[in-house]
């Protein structure tokens, strides 16, 4: 199968791309290059004759139809967005542009491919979205996001995720474009840009900085391994239901306070500081505006539908996470010199 990967150079693209690759797949990856992109994510199949790279920005039709024309994939993996709430919430106006309107015209470019070609059965569109869509959930265990769940975005970010969300279901149910969606839980591991919680514990915490952590530290996330999720991607693009969507999580909440100090007692142990842990350094932080206080994912569908469950737990996975981190400072040094990474961001009242 031939994919064409929006996002290719981001965090959650790259592992698709480097999965897809490893799979046998013939993979075009297309990515504007923004501040969160990086090439070295990719840099272990750059040299392989099944990927290829395409710099062009979902916005720019022209660009698509070009690139629609030349490579003549089999499918459309779309993961080119703004992720990031904090950067939301201070410039609202790049993610309705990116995660919009960009997805309304890679949708109308995907149409007419889809239609010149003679409409293809085999033919997929597979977008890739958030549970962070439909809103925040109290504190009951029992109670978690299934697709059934009606949308509530409490963030520039996640409203402009939702609105994606609408447009492809619109885009199948109107003009019969074939797709799949789906929603996850948050991801980490490899290769994740150090503005969000993990790297930014881990990182900070080296530098000997403070490990700030928003409110008191009760909001709940399930926490997603990243090659998981990939896994769980391409699978769902393959054998998921056309017209059909699929929640991802990862079936371990945490905590952000219990997260950052699981992150702590692992680098005690991997690389102990001189005197004291590394839970010393954290410091509670006024709240994000609008702050979700809960997420978590029901995995009935693609357990039961797809077979697919998680691999890693998160202790697993945050192991291999800081050990990543000690072992590739080449990799995030640079990234830290990026506009507002560092930061806090997101405080805009």
């Amino acid at each position: 199968m031939k994919l064409l990967v929006t996002g290719g150079a981001g965090f959650i693209g790259s592992a698709v791309v480097r999965l897809a690759v490893a799979r046998g797949h013939e993979v075009v990856n297309l990515d504007a290059l923004t501040y969160a992109a990086c090439l070295d994510n990719v840099a272990s199949v750059a040299g392989n004759p099944l990927y290829a790279f395409e710099h062009a920005d979902i916005r720019d039709r022209a660009a698509l139809d070009r690139i629609l024309a030349a490579h003549r994939p089999d499918a459309i993996m779309h993961l080119a967005a703004e992720s990031h709430v904090d950067r939301s919430i201070d410039g609202p106006g790049t993610f309705v542009e990116t995660n919009v309107t960009g997805t309304y015209t890679l949708l109308e470019a995907a149409r007419a491919y889809w239609t010149r070609a003679g409409r293809p059965e085999g033919f997929r569109f597979h977008h890739v979205s958030t549970d962070e869509v439909f809103g925040s959930l109290p504190p009951d265990p029992a109670v978690k996001f299934s697709e059934a769940t009606p949308y509530d975005p409490r963030s520039p970010y996640s409203a402009s995720k939702a609105a994606s969300d609408h447009l492809v279901r619109a885009w199948h149910h109107t003009y019969g474009l074939p797709v799949v969606l789906s929603n996850c839980s948050n991801n980490y591991g490899p290769y994740h840009f150090p503005e969000k919680l993990i790297p930014v514990t881990i990182l900070s915490a080296l530098a000997g900085k403070a490990l700030p952590i928003y409110g008191d530290g009760s909001n709940i996330r399930d926490w997603l391994y990243v090659e998981d999720h990939a896994d769980a991607l391409l699978l769902v693009l393959e054998k998921g239901q056309i017209g059909r969507s699929y929640n991802i999580g990862g079936e371990n909440e945490r905590s952000n306070l219990e997260l950052v100090k699981t992150l702590c007692a692992i680098l005690d142990r991997k690389r102990p500081r001189a005197q004291g842990s590394y839970a010393d350094q954290i410091t509670f932080v006024a709240d994000r505006p609008g702050h979700d206080a809960r997420y978590a994912i029901d995995p009935t569908r693609i357990r039961t539908e797809l077979g697919w469950r998680p691999s890693m737990t998160v202790e697993e996975g945050l192991e291999r996470t800081v050990q990543w981190y000690l072992d590739n400072e080449h990799w995030w040094r640079p990234l830290q010199a990026r506009q507002g990474v560092g930061q806090r961001l997101g405080v805009a009242k």
